[in-house]
């Protein structure tokens, strides 16, 4: 976050303030004046991938999935534990799929179009799901394309208002971006309408990348670098077997 908008606002990476929402959602603090008065991001992470969006006009959300098995549950019975998560219609178009894998990839899709409607919209867990409907399109997605046909129904009406970006990152990760008029705002033509079709918008970076021209923010703890070098890099997976 801080090398976009240290190179997007040309604000010092030692200057940027950071602060959430009540609902957990970041947002830059600092007082911004003139055409970035609106400039707002949003990241999230899962699987192999961390990504972000940013937009200086419009409400943005984006949120990854990656499609893996439900740890011990099988999948009809991960389904039937997430069933209140989606509406009949969206049920219908995930279990249209030809297997139970391919049905599973199609839930991660319609939970990340959701997620990242949340996310704009800075809202919590408490949100009825059921009242946000997606209406996917394509079915398949080729990987690395960017398509914009997905539509929502907010309260079984439709939201021209709100565009929704999908894309594959590969065969497991799917990334959503939604993006509506911000509130308040007058509506400005962005580049996200200027772009051709199936343009990549995603920049792969490395760690590197990332830190290349950063400015430390608080004095280097070297006890602290050790002791988080020591921590495993993810939760060992127990067996289904164990109790």
């Amino acid at each position: 976050m801080r090398k976009l908008i240290a190179e997007e606002l040309c604000i010092p990476w030692n200057e940027v303030h950071l602060q959430r929402t009540s609902k957990g959602k970041p947002f830059l603090a600092n007082n911004l004046l003139g055409i970035h008065s609106n400039y707002n991001f949003n990241v999230s992470h899962q699987g192999d991938y961390a990504v972000l969006a940013a937009e200086p006009e419009r409400q943005v959300g984006i949120d990854i999935m990656k499609t893996d098995l439900p740890g011990s549950s099988s999948i009809p019975n991960f389904f039937h534990i997430m069933k209140r998560q989606f509406t009949e219609t969206e049920w219908d178009v995930i279990k249209s799929m030809s297997n139970e894998w391919r049905q599973l990839d199609m839930f991660y899709r319609h939970w990340a179009l959701k997620e990242s409607f949340l996310k704009a919209i800075g809202v919590g867990i408490g949100f009825n799901l059921q009242r946000i409907e997606f209406n996917v399109s394509p079915l398949q997605l080729e990987i690395g394309k960017v398509y914009k046909e997905t539509k929502m129904l907010l309260d079984g009406e439709k939201e021209e208002e709100w565009t929704f970006e999908e894309t594959r990152l590969d065969d497991h990760h799917h990334v959503a971006v939604a993006l509506g008029k911000q509130e308040g705002a007058v509506q400005k033509d962005s580049d996200v309408h200027s772009m051709e079709p199936n343009q990549p918008q995603f920049t792969l970076l490395t760690f590197e990348d990332l830190v290349a021209s950063g400015i430390p923010v608080a004095p280097e703890d070297s006890a602290y670098w050790d002791n988080f070098c020591l921590k495993q890099e993810g939760p060992v997976r127990q067996s289904s077997h164990s109790r």
